[in-house]
């Protein structure tokens, strides 16, 4: 992409939260992007960025197959932070010395004694003062380089934080990034902002703007094809295209009659009647309800909805006279995790959401306007662009859709039980004011039927579970605490309004053990 003149390359040596250190600093208003260690020449003589932060890892820097830096980057005068295994990495290459920890390291909460001012600290931290910290390091740093001082210490770490004011370069032996350093933001924005000089004016609006340029370059007067799937990220993405090129591009809805209630018509009259887009609505239900009759292994349903969806795109693209791109909503921590540093494989990408598989068979390029942003960034993208406020802050769906909440057989009937059931379920938790608080929410038919009383009848029919979760990435989550009168409130319009369930249930699994969905 044609990056923003004012930017930050961060440097991936492994470490699980590396994306966090990219979203703190796009949160200081400053554009960061992540590189694999392997490609640190490359990314920096293509970003040019004004300053630099080395990413911790779980690699010993007292090994010597342990990654490295280019000295080049040292040599080139722009700031450097190193965090962890960064500041480890950055005393052994400039003269310092790190040694494996004797005491077996620090691992959690710790606090740093602050005895120096830094430029890190402007604003935040005086000389006497002690701050919360979240540590996580075997090694430690037994020397500091030529030039450096000493500013802050923990009781396991005597150079907690180091600094060569004169050249702008700073050592962090703990992780800012993590919510649980308190002040860990504030410290990267200060590195962005007051070290780097950068004035923090990144906005969605130039994102927007820089991106709809790159668009016009890359399709010129090329057709697009994008596969609508419901979800924000695909939605977001056809609009900005549609924003940059117009009638040049066809959306694709393959509506598999798997969605939630009201679904469908939402996408259609979102795209057709408020945007004018170019869509195709292809109402695919018989075709996906018959091939998954008999079907109650979870990976088979995935793996058949997977390919249907691809037949069937691959046959409406053919019907409209195909075309040379093929959009698709791919996110930043999909780019990032396909090019770790250990080498692992590329992400899965679900069918569904993007389309995998086209491009190479149809032959043809892809258009991938939101690989740069976060999934908090696609939403303000989308808010940006113009998408309602219902559309652009709903929760997390998933491509298989409903065949994944509901175990065993997926039929139409229990789909419209399952439908029914879930639009009460999220009608009422909006009415509470509680949606935004959560994370996702949804509704599971289980294969499974209990014995009930209505009325003067006995009944015998299906159990639903209630599922709501609070995360911040989806990685790990806890059962959402509904306040006291809620979930029977619920129950009883459930029991009453959907006929077919007697029974409901909540599930308090968190993850892990457990998972967000069910299958």
């Amino acid at each position: 992409m044609t990056q923003p003149s004012d930017s930050i390359l961060i440097l991936d040596f492994g470490s699980q939260v590396t994306q966090l250190i990219a979203r703190r600093v796009r949160e200081a208003g400053v554009y960061s992007e992540v590189a694999p260690f392997q490609s640190a020449a490359e990314a920096f003589e293509r970003l040019q960025p004004k300053g630099v932060i080395l990413s911790g890892g779980p690699a010993s820097v007292t090994l010597e197959t342990s990654p490295r830096a280019p000295q080049g980057i040292f040599d080139a005068g722009v700031p450097i932070l190193g965090i962890c295994y960064g500041q480890q990495l950055m005393s052994a290459q400039l003269g310092g010395n790190v040694i494996v920890s004797g005491d077996g390291g620090e691992f959690g909460q710790a606090f740093v004694e602050v005895h120096k001012p830094c430029a890190l600290f402007d604003g935040l931290w005086k000389p006497g003062e002690r701050h919360q910290v979240w540590m996580s390091h075997g090694d430690k740093v037994d020397a500091i380089p030529p030039g450096f001082e000493a500013v802050a210490t923990s009781p396991g770490a005597p150079f907690a934080i180091v600094a060569d004011e004169a050249r702008r370069y700073y050592g962090v032996q703990f992780h800012p990034e993590v919510v649980h350093t308190p002040d860990g933001g504030r410290l990267l924005a200060n590195f962005a902002r007051h070290v780097c000089g950068l004035a923090g004016d990144w906005t969605m609006a130039e994102f927007r703007q820089t991106k709809i340029a790159e668009i016009r370059a890359q399709v010129g007067s090329g057709r697009v094809l994008c596969g609508l799937s419901g979800g924000v990220d695909s939605a977001v993405a056809a609009v900005l295209i549609h924003e940059a090129i117009g009638e040049q591009l066809t959306c694709v809805f393959v509506d598999h009659g798997l969605l939630r209630a009201g679904e469908g018509e939402q996408v259609v009259s979102l795209f057709r009647n408020h945007y004018n887009i170019p869509l195709v609505h292809v109402n695919a239900e018989e075709q996906f309800l018959s091939g998954l009759a008999g079907v109650t292994d979870p990976e088979a349903k995935r793996k058949f909805i997977g390919k249907t969806f691809i037949d069937v795109f691959e046959a409406e693209a053919r019907k409209i006279g195909g075309a040379d791109f093929l959009a698709q909503g791919t996110l930043y921590p999909d780019v990032i995790e396909s090019v770790s540093f250990t080498g692992g494989p590329s992400v899965t990408i679900k069918s569904h959401h993007n389309v995998g598989g086209l491009p190479e068979r149809m032959n043809m390029q892809l258009v991938e306007p939101l690989r740069e942003l976060f999934k908090d960034e696609v939403r303000e993208l989308g808010r940006e662009l113009g998408l309602s406020e219902q559309f652009v802050g709903r929760h997390p769906f998933p491509g298989p859709g409903l065949a994944i909440r509901i175990p065993g057989e997926v039929t139409k009937e229990r789909c419209d039980i399952l439908r029914k059931a879930d639009a009460i379920y999220l009608e009422e938790i909006r009415k509470a004011g509680l949606y935004d608080a959560i994370w996702q929410a949804f509704a599971v038919l289980l294969p499974v039927r209990s014995v009930g009383v209505m009325g003067d009848g006995r009944t015998y029919d299906s159990v639903l579970a209630l599922r709501a979760v609070t995360s911040t990435d989806g990685m790990t989550a806890q059962a959402f605490q509904f306040p006291g009168d809620f979930l029977p409130r619920v129950t009883t319009r459930i029991i009453n309004e959907v006929r077919g369930i007697n029974r409901v249930t909540y599930d308090y699994t968190s993850k892990p053990p457990g998972t967000i969905e069910w299958e």
